[in-house]
């Protein structure tokens, strides 16, 4: 079912429709996701990425998983963080966001959904998700399968757009991704798919509750960061 035949917004799907909904909206933006990362995040989305990387304080020869891994920009700077002796996986439900990501020359992707990963437990020193908890169907169940497929004191960290707590915070958020963000998707036919953004950041955790859920799910030491006057939240912590 594509966003078409769905009858209510994107945002408001649940469950498997939500799980259908956020793939058949993926795969339509793939092409031009990459760019459109880069013009959202005023070319900043990579120094997240590069932040989040060094808060996990990998280890040369150390195992990395991406999930909800998409295009693969986040595959690279953990990479280079493990070393040629290290590796890194990427997992994703979408297939036309995995084949950018092998356009890289990345390997170890898999198609999988990031509420039932086909790994086994504790096979991952460290575990990274960009901007995709917001579009799980489950969020407990993915987090406990990160949790899972983490090994004793594996770090974990989520990076993800927020919803600013200042005034001006709030006010730019308005007139960013509710006017120029649909703007900008809207120049490459995608306007409905990229109003999903604002809405689905609003409808989602605060990064305090977000923090809460992975404290139910079994991490510990949780901690969060902000950046871009609170437009963006990293928040990780580690398995026990």
């Amino acid at each position: 079912m594509g966003l078409d035949g769905l009858q209510r917004a994107p945002w408001e799907a649940e469950g498997a429709a939500k799980r259908r909904v956020v793939r058949d909206l993926f795969a339509s933006i793939a092409p031009r996701y990459d760019l459109m990362n880069t013009l959202m995040s005023l070319a900043r989305h990579r120094r997240w990425r590069a932040q989040a990387v060094a808060r996990l304080g990998l280890r040369g020869g150390e195992t990395v998983l991406d999930v909800c891994c998409g295009t693969g920009d986040f595959m690279a700077p953990l990479a280079k963080a493990v070393g040629p002796t290290g590796r890194v996986a990427g997992a994703d439900f979408c297939p036309p966001m995995l084949e950018r990501a092998r356009a890289k020359d990345f390997a170890n992707l898999t198609v999988a959904d990031a509420c039932r990963l086909p790994y086994r437990n504790a096979a991952f020193d460290a575990a990274t998700v960009g901007w995709g908890l917001r579009n799980v169907p489950d969020l407990g169940a993915a987090l406990a399968e990160i949790v899972r497929v983490l090994k004793p004191g594996g770090r974990f960290v989520s990076v993800d757009t927020a919803q600013p707590r200042s005034a001006i915070g709030r006010w730019v958020s308005a007139l960013a991704f509710r006017r120029l963000v649909p703007l900008m998707g809207a120049l490459f036919g995608h306007g409905r798919e990229y109003a999903y953004l604002p809405e689905s950041t609003e409808r989602f955790l605060s990064p305090e509750a977000l923090a809460e859920e992975f404290r139910r799910a079994g991490f510990r030491d949780v901690w969060i960061e902000r950046r871009m006057l609170g437009h963006v939240a990293l928040v990780g912590g580690s398995k026990p």
